[in-house]
């Protein structure tokens, strides 16, 4: 396979995250960049990046950047995906991909932008629902709580950098719902708890879909629950803990009382596997990139906060 070349916008924790994955992967980013020039400088140095770009548009034009890494505040993501895919870069972001389903349908034009789970455990889940061995869907339930500083200035709350509950957290819920429902849902409830800045600190989501499948979400930054994911099915269930990062599921099958723990994959691994998953889809190999489900999680968000809105 080529020896991708890497440009990063964005100094934050998850770059710092990716240029360590990267390290663990024998190799080193390519470029990086950031809305101020020193903190690049400074993440340069401590990373061993050889180019440091004055302007973050100087990535879009630099030939020899093969894929652009976005890892900067939700509302930045759209201009930076579609100036990369206008000058021909491949794209990975993080999440929240994009703010609305919108903007996602217009970065599709330009390309087919990725995104969603590379964890090896979650593909072995889903081998293991879709065998039949455990019947039909019937109910997913997801909770993800976290006790974030009640600052309104900092990122999660602050609206001017898309804090909230929904954008931060609610993806990866979303996100794991959709990996196991045979179809997108298309009939959402919801409720909503905001915080003093305006942004959603608190939600609690309903989803059902053509099939019958039915989830719920509860989502806070205020209060710490455990990261569970819990699919139920016609004749057992799946329980993950601690996810996205998931390296450890239960399958119980309730016919027989049978428990079975898998174990696959590491946590700390999981950047290093979205970097193999990227180039192997840029490669012309696998696509575990997965642009369906991120128009559909896109789609939910956006249904979701419409409802806010018309409440």
């Amino acid at each position: 396979m080529k020896d991708y070349r890497w440009a990063a916008i964005g100094c934050g924790d998850i770059a710092r995250q990716f240029a360590q994955a990267m390290r663990q992967e024998g190799r080193t980013l390519y470029g990086v960049a950031n809305r101020t020039y020193e903190k690049a400088a400074a993440f340069a140095e401590e990373y061993g990046i050889p180019r440091v770009y004055e302007r973050i548009s100087d990535v879009f034009t630099d030939e020899n950047v093969d894929i652009v890494y976005i890892a900067t505040p939700h509302n930045t993501h759209s201009g930076y995906i579609n100036e990369a895919l206008r000058h021909g870069k491949h794209v990975l972001c993080e999440k929240a991909i994009t703010l609305d389903i919108g903007e996602l349908k217009e970065a599709q034009v330009l390309a087919e932008e990725r995104g969603i789970y590379h964890m090896p455990l979650y593909k072995r889940m889903r081998e293991i629902a879709e065998s039949g061995a455990l019947g039909k869907l019937c109910m997913i339930q997801m909770n993800f709580g976290s006790f974030k500083e009640y600052d309104m200035t900092n990122r999660f709350f602050n609206p001017d950098l898309a804090g909230g509950a929904l954008w931060d957290i609610g993806v990866y819920a979303l996100s794991f719902i959709r990996w196991f429902m045979s179809r997108c849902p298309d009939r959402i409830a919801s409720q909503v708890k905001y915080a003093p800045s305006g942004v959603d600190e608190q939600v609690g989501i309903l989803l059902m879909n053509e099939a019958d499948e039915m989830a719920t979400a509860a989502l806070t930054l205020h209060a710490k629950q455990p990261k569970r994911g819990m699919a139920a099915f016609e004749k057992g269930f799946i329980e993950i803990q601690e996810y996205p990062r998931a390296d450890r599921a239960v399958v119980t099958y309730t016919e027989s009382g049978r428990r079975e723990t898998v174990e696959l994959g590491s946590a700390a691994d999981a950047l290093r596997y979205e970097i193999r998953d990227m180039e192997a889809s840029v490669s012309g190999g696998a696509d575990e990139m997965h642009l369906d489900y991120s128009l559909d999680v896109s789609w939910m968000m956006t249904e979701i906060r419409r409802i806010w809105e018309t409440a």
